[in-house]
């Protein structure tokens, strides 16, 4: 493999990085497109040539010098272990509380913004002879409304019909002990009018659990609400 120099050479990265599932060419790709930059521009934060990094994003199977990966994460704003993928096993929040951390509550339009992007959330309801339960999927916002997809005859789409259900996002940083959570309770429904459902496929809301799940769920707010864990400093 290369090294930053783009000379052959075998140095590593964390033992774990290469768990199914953690590739570092897309993770340095991923973080490079969230923070706005171009290849050119990383390299140079980098210390390194765009060539390199190019061969980086590209490679099946990249291995960069720990030095590398450094100067990739210091440029990036992350950590090493983000972009090695260390730590996929673990659910978030391994690391210690941070020392005299804030928690607040966040406005509804801060909510909002936190979910605008779209992702990976749970929505909540209650399964029969099981009690409550939280299903991860994948979502879209249309308005203030979550969108999301099941199939026409499973258990989820039976809590679609509950009086009241509810659907929570959030994202945990490790590397700074901070983190935010969403939680969003109204209404939903199955969408069953064409003109609406054409509408929905505009979204291109796309399971990664992939199968058949054709049904168009919507979920309208009734209450928003939040709170932001931040570090001092």
């Amino acid at each position: 493999m290369a090294n930053d120099a783009g000379v052959p050479g075998d140095a590593g990265i964390p033992s774990d990085a290469g768990v199914p599932g953690t590739d570092v060419g897309t993770r340095i790709a991923e973080q490079r497109r969230r923070a706005g930059l171009s290849v050119d521009e990383t390299a140079e934060r980098a210390g390194m040539s765009p060539e390199y990094l190019a061969y980086l994003e590209s490679s099946p199977d990249p291995n960069p010098g720990k030095g590398a990966l450094m100067r990739l994460a210091a440029a990036l704003n992350t950590t090493p272990g983000a972009l090695s993928g260390a730590g996929m096993q673990l659910p978030p929040g391994q690391r210690e509380a941070a020392g005299d951390a804030v928690l607040t509550d966040l406005t509804e339009a801060e909510c909002l913004e936190h979910l605008a992007a779209g992702g990976v959330g749970r929505f909540l309801y209650v399964e029969a002879k099981r009690g409550p339960v939280a299903v991860p999927v994948n979502f879209k916002m249309d308005g203030a409304d979550v969108i999301f997809r099941t199939s026409p005859d499973d258990s989820m789409a039976a809590g679609v019909r509950q009086r009241h259900v509810s659907f929570d996002v959030d994202h945990i940083d490790d590397a700074r002990s901070e983190g935010w959570s969403v939680l969003v309770t109204g209404t939903a429904r199955i969408i069953t009018d064409a003109a609406e459902v054409d509408h929905m496929r505009e979204l291109r809301v796309e399971p990664w659990a992939g199968g058949d799940r054709p049904a168009y769920v919507r979920l309208t707010p009734a209450r928003i609400t939040g709170r932001r864990i931040r570090a001092p400093g």
